[in-house]
């Protein structure tokens, strides 16, 4: 029987990062793809191609190295790889897995992505378990799309969220929990991950697309700052259902770039038609707006970034956050 070939892309984060010359300097990485995959066992459950693509904290994260990280994980699809596994930091994984679940080409291949919230020079570091269950979760053939594996859950891109600063069970999905788990070197899946949306097309990304926070006594002078500053366009974490200030409401009348509104509570969709006070969600739609629907700030970000990237309209924005944002469409 054939094995699959998962190929694994390393591009930094805890679970590359060893102590430097000093104890009190911290840990930062360094260890390659080849050391991660040294730490498991030799009777692995895939053949694995693995490279070094990068070494940075996932702080440091940037759409150019996700932009090569697509492009060398398409490479080796052509050359036969069965998925894709990207190991990086947690800090930003939630919005590369969302990266991945908007531009990942291939509908039969699944990317997975994984990290570690504990260095592999602490007790029971949890790198090499996470990477096990990805390669586990990566070949078996149900798995489709962008995933995130991480503690043994299986979680869809467009729901994960990482959801505590240093707890190893640092990943959730609410309200819509993991699509699975892995156990005994198997996958479980409770449903299988929904169908994808198209892929969007490769575009580079550049300029500001600031996220704002909505918050007590907002006067809209920070919005009103980003947009002077250039922002090609900005998300929005409104409180709520989506809901801001009057006086944010009133620079938002005045822009000319999208602007997004997503919720800031870190569950549930914003509405469209239930309130009526200016700077409620109906006015804002109003006032020209896009609502995020269940997409969250980080995740309406990414969206926003690479559809402005590919030079998409303001009608075609809109359409895009109904279609990946709404559950009922």
């Amino acid at each position: 029987m054939t094995r699959p070939l998962i190929a694994v892309a390393a591009l930094g984060g805890t679970i590359s990062m060893t102590p430097g010359g000093r104890i009190e300097d911290g840990v930062v990485p360094r260890l390659t793809a080849a050391d991660l995959l040294g730490e498991l066992s030799t009777d692995l459950p895939t053949d694995v191609r693995a490279a070094t693509l990068a070494g940075v904290s996932s702080a440091s994260m940037d759409y150019a190295t996700l932009a090569r990280c697509l492009a060398w994980g398409s490479e080796q699809v052509a050359d036969g790889a069965t998925g894709l596994v990207v190991v990086q930091g947690t800090d930003t994984l939630e919005e590369t897995a969302y990266f991945f679940e908007l531009a990942w080409p291939h509908d039969d291949v699944p990317v997975v992505i994984t990290g570690a919230m504990r260095n592999p020079s602490l007790p029971s570091a949890d790198g090499p378990a996470n990477l096990l269950a990805s390669l586990t979760t990566a070949a078996d053939p149900r798995s489709r799309g962008a995933l995130v594996v991480f503690d043994d859950d299986v979680h869809a891109a467009r729901w994960v969220r990482k959801s505590h600063s240093s707890h190893l069970e640092a990943f959730s999905s609410t309200p819509a929990g993991p699509l699975g788990l892995v156990a005994e070197g198997s996958v479980h899946y409770f449903h299988p991950p929904a169908p994808r949306p198209p892929a969007l097309p490769p575009a580079a990304v550049s300029g500001l697309v600031p996220l704002l926070e909505a918050g007590l006594e907002d006067s809209g002078e920070l919005l009103s700052l980003v947009l002077a500053g250039g922002a090609r366009g900005v998300v929005i974490a409104a409180g709520g259902v989506g809901h801001v200030s009057t006086g944010t409401a009133d620079v938002i009348a005045t822009a000319d770039v999208p602007i997004v509104i997503a919720t800031r509570t870190g569950a549930g969709p914003t509405f469209r038609a239930t309130y009526g006070f200016h700077g409620s969600e109906s006015s804002l739609i109003r006032l020209g707006a896009t609502m995020a629907g269940w997409l969250d700030p980080r995740k309406s970000r990414v969206l926003l970034h690479l559809l402005l990237a590919g030079g998409a309209s303001r009608a075609r924005i809109e359409a895009e956050f109904r279609l990946r944002g709404d559950l009922d469409r």
